[in-house]
């Protein structure tokens, strides 16, 4: 078996399925987006924190705080933070 690949690729953060701006630090989440309600996921409401962003639970989505301080574009370089979880 031939191994593929370095270490710091094997070892890379897996990228967040999608990424969302938003104006507010409370933000709901159902999955649905470009497919219809019902084959996403529960709706969840999520509070932004101090991180700046917060990831939904359920599918991953990473909701984004305008003018947070993640609000830089390198947010798939940071670690997951589901709703009042704590680092």
């Amino acid at each position: 078996m031939q191994r593929t690949g370095t270490a710091a690729n094997r070892f890379a953060m897996i990228q967040p399925p999608e990424t969302i701006r938003v104006s507010k630090s409370r933000v709901s989440c159902d999955g649905s987006g470009d497919i219809p309600a019902a084959l996403g996921h529960p709706r969840v409401f999520l509070e932004i924190d101090e991180h700046g962003y917060v990831d939904c639970g359920y599918c991953d989505r990473r909701f984004v705080l305008i003018g947070g301080v993640a609000d830089h574009g390198a947010t798939t370089t940071q670690p997951d933070i589901a709703s009042g979880a704590s680092l």
